[in-house]
């Protein structure tokens, strides 16, 4: 709200002009103080407005006893109260203004990719047919909790946030916005966006949602005030996110299912130990506990970044053993986790902003080329293996013979059918075989 020596001096101003005083600006200033408590003035408004609030800050003589200010009326002895009024701009430029501000404090790029990643999984999870609506469904809850997750937040780093200058201008430590209002905005958006997941998906997914909000909000944030572990706990955080996608679409998790989570978690740690490098001064001045601030010489977190990378190396081989991708994802798999893990070895071996710039640059790239690619090369139900007939399966169990006949060759060509089922969990599948045959064969064989 207004102090009073500014309202005085700007109701002067109305009451000492001719009688064709212009009173929008005073209630247009009026409203908008009402939602902006610390009147900061949006550099997007019209030319009017701003020179409002800059001829009010202006000393003027003080108001007749014949006026009256009174909240958002303005009455003297030629004037009976007149309403509060809005134009058509008005309401634009405040949908402006508060739309900005949400979009900044829900980071709304950084949301957009956890909704890439929820997507990814939702189409992996789906098999042959993709239901659209329940796709839309999905990423539109999963964009709600994230959006719900990063306001909170920073409302919970709104000092810390100040001390930065990377950060100085959100909207809460700039005072654009008021904490209570951030927090009825995340509560909404957060309480919304599970009820859409449990009532268009499933309750698995929208558990998995709030879990989510919980771990970044009240685990994660704090732990980047504590100790650097928070990193490995972020990179929980984005891996779940194809974990919820996978749900949403199949009703259940399983093994598949944590492909795209295994290289989500694995890729977050050179990526984050690159920009922590990068922002290492900035992370210090706001108070927070990053592993690059106990290595003066950058050597530790080159090698964690470079060893997680190296973790990246086997995901693209699961993913055509375990039947989710075609052969040839195993090429490009392989092809871009070897250029990211070069970029991480170069920053081992000299460690410099811009070799900590180069990585960084290549982990942004492996993620949607890794995602594009396991989305391309999928395997559908009926090319991942001839188990999904059961008519099939019946047909191969009920020729013991070849198998006697030929010997190994046909009990690992079986077992290649097994591991490759979607239905299937395939690392019981190896435990039936050589060099483990007393063991039982998984259930889902003589189904």
């Amino acid at each position: 709200m207004w102090r009073n020596s500014t309202t005085l001096s700007f109701s002067s101003k109305l009451l000492s002009s001719s009688s064709s005083t212009n009173f929008d600006y005073f209630h247009y200033a009026y409203a908008f103080s009402i939602f902006t408590p610390n009147a900061v003035v949006d550099k997007t408004l019209s030319p009017s407005y701003q020179r409002f609030y800059s001829s009010s800050a202006a000393p003027s003589p003080s108001p007749s006893s014949d006026s009256v200010l009174k909240l958002g009326f303005l009455a003297n002895k030629s004037d009976a109260f007149r309403p509060l009024t809005f134009k058509a701009s008005d309401a634009i430029q405040l949908v402006r203004y508060y739309g900005r501000c949400y979009w900044e404090l829900s980071k709304a790029r950084l949301s957009m990719l956890v909704v890439a990643t929820s997507g990814t999984g939702y189409v992996l999870g789906s098999g042959n047919a993709v239901d659209l609506a329940g796709l839309c469904c999905t990423c539109a809850g999963t964009m709600m909790v994230a959006a719900s997750a990063n306001s909170l937040n920073q409302v919970f780093e709104i000092n810390n946030d100040a001390k930065m200058k990377r950060t100085k201008l959100r909207p809460l430590p700039s005072g654009r916005i008021t904490m209570p209002h951030a927090v009825t905005w995340a509560s909404s958006v957060g309480l919304a966006g599970t009820a859409l997941l449990a009532c268009k998906a499933n309750m698995l997914a929208a558990g998995l949602a709030a879990s989510n909000l919980v771990l970044y909000a009240f685990v994660y944030t704090p732990l980047k005030q504590i100790h650097p572990v928070n990193t490995w706990v972020g990179a929980i955080v984005g891996a779940i996110p194809p974990l919820l996608g996978w749900a949403a679409a199949s009703g259940q998790i399983s093994l598949n299912g944590l492909i795209l989570p295994a290289a989500l978690y694995f890729w977050q740690i050179p990526h984050f130990m690159a920009l922590a490098y990068l922002c290492r001064d900035d992370y210090a001045a706001g108070g927070y506990k990053m592993f690059s601030l106990a290595d003066a010489s950058g050597q530790r977190t080159a090698a964690v970044a470079f060893r997680n990378c190296l973790y990246l190396v086997p995901l693209g081989f699961i993913a055509n053993d375990w039947g989710v991708a075609s052969g040839w994802f195993c090429l490009e798999s392989s092809l871009i986790t070897l250029a990211i893990s070069a970029a991480a070895f170069s920053f081992y071996r000299d460690r410099t902003t811009q070799k900590a710039r180069r990585m960084f640059y290549a982990s942004l790239l492996y993620l949607p080329v890794f995602m594009s690619g396991l989305l391309f090369h999928r395997l559908y139900d009926d090319q991942q293996s001839v188990v999904g007939n059961p008519n099939r399966i019946v047909e191969l169990l009920s020729f013991p013979e070849e198998v006697t006949a030929n010997g190994k060759d046909d009990r690992k060509k079986k077992s290649r059918y097994v591991t490759a089922s979607p239905q299937g969990h395939p690392p019981v599948a190896y435990a039936s075989i050589a060099p483990f045959p007393f063991l039982p064969a998984p259930s889902y064989v003589d189904q």
